[in-house]
């Protein structure tokens, strides 16, 4: 074994040596760090006084070289090649379930609509107990979910508990998965359409094309484009989706590289579906890479409304190679720039502080530029919405919601004890439902500091070292026990809030993933700004920066 790696290790080294100096003048520091490294490799394999499991340490090495770049360089070996596919295609063979972990358990926690999954009649809240025979326990929800994929046309069976009593085996076909990137499109007034995208994989804009051409039909004049979550993908797919809008033969986005290969400007190649139809595109801070290539360069051409918060912040381009033995290496090559000329990558992955993190752009070093019609734009910082919608103040009861995941545990027993429920977009729970909920997580700890209790907490300290504390130490004990009293009625004080996520989560139940972005629209001050500033005299005035 020792002289197979040995020789492995050298021709691996001369292929790359070769490569390497290709492109670098550097050669022999290639060569004589490649020659140390695979020396130690072989020397641990052969001498360490334990198994070191030669696949594992090097995927170790791997992980450990590709982390001192940025989190965008990825080695997929060949047991993740599917996941790899999944990000690039939206495709994968497998159930089509979403899975989530809870106190060392595993439980399907949403079936794909139409999915082997929910044709099999699997259900939000059922506990995995095995798969193919095997039991799943002290198994990580990776490992599960690896069981639970597998080529499209072969079965898999999977012992569920259900509702903590029944157990049943349920024989599930795998299917070759599709997630769509258009979750839910529709009218949202009498005028103003509505496209949801999700992610940037191969049908991205195949999929806006359609539901634009739909949405058209039903008498759309204005568009509201949601981007709000989209953490990217592909850039061929964003240059598609910003030409639907500006002429053919436009620059949409340039990128520069290491390589002259990789300096390139991105122009759109078709005729567009309209260069005047007025858009809003939401954004947020989960708006990433792709997303910030659509709206940014909207947003340099003076082609649409940015409406939300700030974007992630994310300028950089990978490229996929394929690395010997079926597995690929994910890097980044190129920084992109939109048509004004910036780069709106926030992270300084290049230029790392002493601890080994990657710090902001310094102010200093953040510019300006102008869009077509002379509006002020800015590197360095994501995009920033042209009308920014404040954060909604959120109660802390819901982090003690989330953190015992009662809002899904009732979601899944409210469902076992009803057959069906209104329109994903007319469902409400009422009065009776809502104490039935409160009654149910009131079995719970529900413990929880809120800020007025940390300030407080702080003040008794104080107190106490000014030596001020015995003069107001009954004060003190009497907030201290208002706040307690306060806590107690908070699941009622921040019901709106918390109603509101509990029904999406129970419209997931019945209405799956598209129910749950129709739904989502319900109360959604993004969506109010946006059809403020579309059905008013704002839009015009905002792209001229007269606003």
């Amino acid at each position: 074994m020792n002289k197979t790696i040995q020789k492995l290790g050298l021709g691996a080294l001369i292929v790359t040596v070769i490569t390497a100096a290709g492109y670098k003048n550097d050669f022999f520091e290639v060569s004589k760090n490649l020659e140390i490294y695979s020396d130690i490799y072989k020397t641990l394999n052969v001498y360490y006084v334990d198994d070191t499991q030669p696949g594992k340490l090097m995927k170790t090495g791997i992980d450990a070289m590709l982390k001192s770049l940025d989190p965008y360089t990825t080695y997929y070996p060949e047991s993740k090649i599917e996941d790899y596919r999944f990000t690039t295609t939206g495709q994968y063979g497998g159930i089509g379930s979403l899975i989530r972990e809870i106190d060392d358990q595993t439980f399907i926690s949403e079936p794909y609509e139409n999915s082997p999954a929910a044709k099999a009649g699997l259900k939000a809240g059922d506990r995995i107990l095995s798969i193919d025979g095997k039991s799943v326990e002290e198994k990580s929800q990776d490992e599960i979910s690896s069981f639970l994929k597998g080529q499209a046309g072969t079965e898999v069976k999977v012992e569920i508990e259900r509702n903590g009593k029944e157990k049943i085996d349920v024989l599930i076909n795998r299917e070759e998965i599709k997630i769509p990137d258009v979750p839910h499109s529709g009218m949202l007034a009498d005028n103003v359409g509505y496209i949801k995208l999700s992610g940037f994989t191969q049908t991205a804009s195949s999929e806006v094309k359609k539901a634009y051409q739909a949405l058209k039909k039903d008498g759309m004049e204005k568009l509201v484009f949601d981007l709000r979550g989209n953490g990217g993908g592909l850039l061929r797919e964003a240059v598609n989706i910003v030409n639907f809008f500006v002429p053919k033969g436009t620059e949409i986005v340039s990128t520069r590289g290491k390589l002259e290969e990789w300096d390139k400007v991105h122009k759109g190649l078709n005729e567009p579906l309209s260069k005047d139809i007025p858009v809003v595109v939401l954004i947020d801070e989960g708006s990433a890479s792709a997303s910030e290539i659509v709206s940014g360069t909207l947003q340099d051409l003076d082609r649409a409304v940015i409406i939300g918060k700030n974007s992630f912040g994310k300028g950089l381009v990978q490229q996929t190679k394929d690395i010997p033995y079926g597995t690929k290496l994910k890097l980044t090559v190129a920084k992109y720039y939109t048509p004004s000329g910036r780069c709106i990558q926030k992270l300084d992955y290049f230029n790392k502080n002493i601890t080994g993190f990657a710090e902001e752009v310094p102010d200093s070093l953040v510019m300006n530029f102008k869009t077509k019609n002379g509006r002020t734009v800015y590197d360095g910082r994501g995009i920033y919405p042209d009308v920014k919608v404040e954060d909604e103040e959120y109660g802390k009861i819901l982090e003690a919601l989330f953190k015992n995941h009662l809002i899904f545990k009732w979601a899944n027993q409210f469902q076992l004890e009803n057959q069906e429920i209104d329109l994903a977009d007319s469902f409400h729970l009422n009065d009776e439902q809502y104490d039935e909920f409160v009654s149910f997580a009131r079995q719970f700890d529900l413990k929880y500091t809120t800020a007025s209790e940390t300030y407080l907490e702080e003040l008794v300290e104080v107190a106490k070292k000014e030596k001020y504390y015995s003069e107001v130490e009954s004060e003190l004990k009497a907030m201290e026990t208002k706040l307690n009293s306060n806590q107690k009625d908070d699941i009622y004080k921040f019901r709106d809030q918390i109603q509101r996520i509990l029904e999406n989560e129970i419209v997931s139940r019945y209405y799956y993933q598209k129910g749950r972005a129709e739904h989502s629209l319900n109360d959604d001050p993004f969506i109010d700004q946006a059809l403020v500033v579309l059905n008013g005299a704002d839009y015009s005035s905002i792209l001229a920066g007269k606003n």
